[in-house]
């Protein structure tokens, strides 16, 4: 072998030690610092931003310690574990999911129960606007699966992603440096916006003319609810009896009872309700809650930011009003509560909500 060919053994030799060493270097960094928790819990000594919820909540998942989820769609990202936590007496995480259907939240907790045996509680927001929806809905796509399963093999779509190393290696690389604390999971996904009527009329079209209501649900419709809550609720919940599981309809303002009420479709929102209350109060480990009777709290629009989303401390207040089992719907007091809610929702003054805003009042 001449000189030259040796050179060229000696440099092709050390470009592929520099070559797996780069590859090993990038890929301990990854693991050290793990953003998302894919392959261990927390280190002490490293800060970490959580932000992103479809990357970061089956790490949370798979390696804090914790005996309760909270979980739910935007509607629950203004819970704080520190009140849950001192209310029930339990060990809590956060797993939210914006804009999420209850598939998604199902298949988290699902695959959370799996792996946590001590998971004994988990406090769900039940969307009252996804009651009727096909049982698979789901509005997103690219789903970080590779995160979500024990394949070890697609993990490099973890350890070499561009964009897993700008979002979140260096983030927390950077923090670490800083000396910032982590994201607490009060803070982690939660959200403080201005409230009141201005701004929830900003994001709400309303219908100047009403429409005449629709009777109820049809018999297709009553089954796409029965086999919504079937397949996302009552299935996983009859899996884990052990488990105790505090679901609430989601309390609206009154800005989305009169969408209701303008749309005429309030007596498919009752049918759709009083199909899912029969399915999950036929489930002993399920504590069932309802604050459509919160009068003050709905009608007061200094409480919300749109139609739908509540402020932070309607949060803590549905803690409390849990914690105390204010709400609690039973086999023996739903029928009461149900037609109790149509009366008031039917034959509110809604024209006087915007009348008032009108004035100023």
């Amino acid at each position: 072998m001449g000189k030259k060919q040796a050179d060229a053994k000696v440099w092709f030799q050390r470009c592929l030690i520099i070559y797996f060493v780069l590859i090993f270097l990038t890929a301990l960094t990854v693991w050290v610092f793990d953003p998302y928790f894919h392959f261990h819990k927390p280190f002490s000594f490293v800060s970490y931003r959580m932000y992103d919820e479809r990357y970061t909540n089956d790490g949370i998942s798979r390696h804090f310690d914790y005996n309760t989820i909270i979980t739910g769609t935007s509607m629950a990202q203004n819970f704080k574990t520190s009140e849950v936590d001192a209310l029930f007496g339990v060990q809590s995480v956060k797993e939210t999911f914006s804009g999420a259907g209850f598939k998604e939240l199902s298949e988290n907790l699902e695959r959370a129960l799996k792996r946590n045996p001590n998971l004994t509680t988990i406090i769900w927001t039940m969307d009252f606007n996804s009651l009727i929806r096909e049982k698979d809905y789901d509005q997103y796509d690219n789903y970080p699966t590779y995160l979500y399963d024990d394949n070890l093999w697609n993990d490099v779509s973890y350890v070499f992603n561009k964009t897993v190393w700008y979002h979140g290696v260096i983030p927390n690389i950077e923090r670490t440096l800083r000396g910032k604390p982590s994201t607490s999971f009060d803070e982690y996904s939660s959200w403080e916006k201005e409230t009141g009527y201005t701004y929830i009329m900003a994001n709400y079209d309303r219908w100047e003319q009403k429409a005449p209501m629709i009777e109820g649900l049809t018999p297709e419709e009553r089954q796409m609810v029965s086999d919504n809550i079937q397949e996302n609720f009552v299935k996983l919940v009859n899996q884990y009896p052990n488990t105790t599981f505090h679901i609430f309809y989601t309390p609206y303002s009154i800005c989305w009872w009169d969408f209701m009420n303008q749309e005429g479709m309030m007596q498919m929102q009752f049918d759709a309700e009083e199909i899912a209350t029969k399915l999950l109060l036929q489930c002993p480990n399920v504590r069932l809650y309802n604050f459509n009777d919160q009068y003050e709290v709905i009608t007061d629009l200094n409480n919300y930011r749109d139609k739908e989303h509540y402020s932070a401390k309607i949060n803590s207040k549905i803690l409390e009003w849990i914690a105390a089992g204010e709400g609690l719907v039973t086999k023996e007091n739903y029928q009461k509560r149900l037609e109790t809610e149509k009366q008031y929702f039917l034959n509110y003054d809604y024209e006087s909500v915007f009348e008032q805003a009108a004035k100023g009042e």
